[in-house]
């Protein structure tokens, strides 16, 4: 039962997106909700309800905002993480991005399948950075991660 059974986004007072960048979030949701691992670790000082869980995820005062509730929207948990050591990672990210889109229009097969294992690369990076910073906050598997690395890179993208 740790997993995430609902994910909301609060993008308020953010630009509307692209139609590219709102495939990409609503592909992550999808994927997310369907497979995931989250998990809160114990805590000395409260119990931490097993799950499943509903999140959110914000941009507020240039903090990551994750706030937690279980299945009775009773609150898990909430924690706030730096943007800094995202931001290179994103910033490479929608560069390669938008080198990819671009190349899906115009260019052979073969060197768009280059610019998509770059890009699959930097993912896998920002996927590594993200665990990294929730490491004793909550533990996700690789693939949740790149999944929420990519809805980070959406409230990036407002934000």
């Amino acid at each position: 039962m740790s997993r995430i059974v609902d994910i909301a986004l609060d993008d308020t007072g953010l630009p509307t997106p692209s139609p590219e960048i709102e495939q990409e979030r609503r592909v992550a949701i999808f994927d997310l909700l369907e497979a995931n691992t989250f998990a809160l670790p114990p805590r000395d000082d409260r119990d931490v309800p097993p799950g499943p869980y509903r999140l959110e995820l914000s941009i507020r005062e240039r903090r990551l905002v994750f706030d937690i509730t279980d299945a009775e929207l009773g609150a898990a948990g909430a924690f706030h993480l730096s943007l800094g050591p995202f931001r290179q990672v994103v910033k490479d990210y929608f560069q390669i991005c938008e080198s990819y889109f671009d190349a899906v229009k115009t260019m052979p097969p073969s060197q768009i399948e280059t610019i998509d294992m770059a890009r699959r690369g930097i993912h896998n990076e920002g996927a590594r950075v993200l665990q990294e910073r929730l490491d004793g906050k909550a533990d996700v598997d690789i693939d949740t991660a790149r999944r929420l690395f990519t809805l980070i890179c959406v409230l990036h993208f407002g934000g």
